[in-house]
C-alpha cells in the first residue's frame, strides 16, 4: 500500500496490485482474532496521518480500526482500481528480449511488466508449531491469524458467547497470546495456556486521543515523532522523549552495543538485568498465585525477545477458569486426538488455539512462488549460498525486481517506519528509471559485497547479545551460526540509519553499484 500510494504521488500510475487477501491491510486484513491491537503507539505507526487527516482513537489502535485506516488510504490513494484482489503469483520469469517480466497468477492472469516490487510483508506465512501429532487432534482448531467466530460467536468487539462451558487451549505466549487471552479467558469454561517461553509483560497505559493535543500538532510533528521513537528504542537516548512510553524507556539503553571495556559491558548487563527484575516484580504483584507468578517470569534478557505491553494479560491468571500448563521450556510433548500432553498428562480441549506466530525468519519463499530471473536462474539457486542484494533492495541477476524486505534490508519496532523508507525508495528508482530511459537495472557483484560488509559491521554486539536468548525469530530460532544464514541478516542499526543509506544512495545521482541499460 505505501509503494503503492508512493508510485501515485511520483505520477505512476500504470501498476497493478497482486493481493491474496480480499481486500487492503496486509497483516490487519487477516488477524482479526479478539484483543488485536497495534502495541506501538499508533501516531508512530498509523503512516500519513498528517496527509489523511485521520486521529487514532487511541494512543494504541485496535485492529478494526487500523484495517479501516488500511481501506482509508486506499480510497485516498485510488488503489483498489489497481488491485487484484484474493490473488497470488505463480510464477514470475525475467524475459531478455522484450526486457519485461512475465507473471501468472492463481486465477491466471498473465501479466508483462517493466518492474516488480515484491512487499509481501513478515507477517504473512502462518507458523504452527512442530509439534507431533498435531494432525490427529479431532476438535476444532485454527491459527489466530484465521480466526473463526462462527465457532467461537462473537466478533473483534463482541463476547464470545459460544465457548460457554467449553474448554479451550492456547498454544503460545507471544505478542498474539497477550492479546487474546484475557478475551478468550472471560468467555470460555475453562482456559488452559501452553507455555514454552514466557513473555516479556510491561505496562501499556492505553489512553483515549486528547482531540486538543492532536489537533495542535504542528505540521512535520509525524516524521519527527517517528525519527524520535526510533532513536529512543535504539538506545540512542535523544534529547526529549517525544512518545515517553515503556517501549522506549525499557529500550532507553542498547544492551546489546559490543564493547572490549569490561567495565562497560558489567554496566550494560546491570542495566539489563535490573529493567528484567522490574519486569519479574511487576509480575510477581499481578499475579495472586505465587506458583504461578514464578512460572510467568521471563529469564531472559530484555532484547531477546519483542517485549509486550499489555495490562489485562496477567491479571487473567487470577481468574478460577484460567489455567497456566508450563512446559520448562520444553514446549507441548505431543497432541492426541483429545489434546496436549505436557510431562505426560493430556489435557483434553473442545478448542486448541495456535498463537504460534509467523515465520518471520523466511526469505522469499514465504511468498509461494520462485521468481526465475537473468538466463532463467530461478532465486532459490541464486543465493543458494545465501543471500546477495544492494540494500536488501535489488539483487544481482534480477533484473528491475525491486524488494522490501528484512533479508539484507531495515528492521525495527516501528515496523512501518522501515516500510515507508523502503517503499520510497523503490518509487524513486521506478520514477528515475522511466524519466532516463533505463530499460534494465540491477546492483553489480562488487556493491552485494560492499552492502554485505556494511551488515556484518553492525552485527557484533547483536549477535553476541542473542546467541544467550531463548529461541526466538530474533535468533533463527537459535540455528547454528552459518555464513549463509549470517546472509539473510537484517540491517542491525536503526531505520533512521538504514534510511540514511537509501538517501545518501539517491541523492548522490550517480547510481553508485548498479548497471545499468538505456533504451537504444
Amino acid at each position: 500500500m505505501l509503494e503503492a500510494a508512493n508510485l501515485r504521488k511520483l505520477g505512476v500510475d500504470n501498476f497493478r496490485i497482486i493481493e491474496k487477501g480480499g481486500d487492503f491491510g496486509g497483516t490487519w486484513y487477516w488477524n482479526r482474532y479478539p484483543g488485536a491491537m497495534c502495541d506501538v503507539e499508533s501516531y508512530v505507526y498509523l503512516p500519513m496521518l498528517e496527509e489523511t487527516g485521520f486521529m487514532p482513537s487511541s494512543r494504541y489502535a485496535l485492529a478494526p480500526e487500523i484495517f479501516a485506516y488500511c481501506q482509508q488510504l486506499g480510497r485516498r490513494f485510488n488503489m483498489y482500481e489497481n488491485a487484484l484482489f484474493q490473488t497470488e503469483i505463480k510464477d514470475m520469469v525475467w524475459n531478455e528480449k522484450t526486457e519485461r517480466w512475465t507473471v501468472t497468477t492463481t486465477r491466471d492472469d498473465v501479466l508483462s511488466t517493466k518492474f516488480i516490487v515484491v512487499a509481501g510483508g513478515v507477517l504473512h506465512k502462518a507458523k504452527l508449531p512442530g509439534i507431533p501429532g498435531i494432525e490427529n487432534y479431532k476438535g476444532k482448531s485454527f491459527h489466530t491469524s484465521r480466526w473463526d467466530y462462527e465457532f467461537t460467536g462473537g466478533s473483534p468487539s463482541e463476547f464470545m458467547d459460544k465457548l460457554k462451558g467449553k474448554r479451550v487451549g492456547i498454544i503460545g505466549t507471544g505478542a498474539t497470546a497477550v492479546q487474546v487471552v484475557p478475551r478468550v479467558a472471560e468467555a470460555a469454561g475453562e482456559l488452559f495456556v501452553f507455555q514454552r517461553t514466557p513473555a516479556f509483560v510491561g505496562y501499556r497505559g492505553q489512553a483515549p486521543t486528547d482531540e486538543a493535543w492532536f489537533k495542535s500538532l504542528k505540521p512535520g510533528w509525524q516524521d519527527e515523532r517517528i525519527k524520535n521513537f526510533t532513536r529512543a528504542v535504539c538506545g540512542q537516548q535523544p534529547e526529549e522523549n517525544m512518545v515517553g512510553d515503556e517501549w522506549t524507556n525499557v529500550m532507553w539503553t542498547d544492551t546489546t552495543k559490543y564493547t572490549e571495556d569490561p567495565a562497560e559491558a558489567a554496566e550494560l548487563e546491570r542495566i539489563d538485568f535490573e529493567i528484567m527484575e522490574a519486569v519479574r516484580a511487576r509480575i510477581g504483584d499481578a499475579v495472586d498465585d505465587p506458583e504461578t507468578a514464578e512460572k510467568l517470569k521471563p529469564w531472559y534478557g530484555v532484547r531477546c525477545k519483542r517485549p509486550c505491553f499489555h495490562d489485562e494479560y496477567l491479571p487473567a491468571f487470577n481468574r478460577p477458569n484460567v489455567h497456566l500448563i508450563d512446559t520448562n521450556g520444553k514446549g507441548v510433548e505431543r497432541i492426541t486426538e483429545n489434546g496436549p500432553v505436557v510431562d505426560g498428562v493430556e489435557y483434553p480441549v473442545d478448542l486448541l488455539i495456535y498463537a504460534s506466530g509467523f515465520d518471520v525468519a523466511a526469505t522469499y519463499d514465504r511468498l509461494g512462488f520462485d521468481p526465475k530471473g537473468r538466463g532463467g536462474v530461478s532465486m532459490t539457486e541464486s543465493w543458494g549460498e545465501g543471500p546477495h542484494s544492494l540494500h536488501g533492495v535489488m539483487t544481482r541477476d534480477f533484473p528491475n525486481l525491486l524488494m522490501i524486505s528484512t533479508v539484507q534490508g531495515g528492521f525495527g519496532t516501528n515496523f512501518v517506519h522501515y516500510l515507508t523508507e523502503t517503499s520510497k525508495h523503490c518509487a524513486a528508482i521506478i520514477r528515475m528509471c522511466l524519466d532516463e530511459d533505463i530499460t534494465q537495472i540491477e546492483p553489480s557483484a562488487t556493491a552485494e559485497e560492499d552492502w554485505f560488509n556494511v551488515l556484518m559491521s553492525k552485527v557484533m554486539g547483536v549477535g553476541v547479545y542473542n546467541a544467550s536468548c531463548t529461541p526466538g525469530y530474533l535468533n533463527r530460532e537459535q540455528a547454528a551460526g552459518d555464513m549463509k544464514g549470517a546472509r539473510a541478516a537484517s540491517f542491525m542499526g536503526s531505520v533512521e540509519e538504514y534510511a540514511d543509506h537509501l538517501i545518501a544512495w539517491r541523492e548522490a545521482g550517480e547510481l553508485v553499484g548498479v548497471e545499468v541499460t538505456k533504451a537504444k
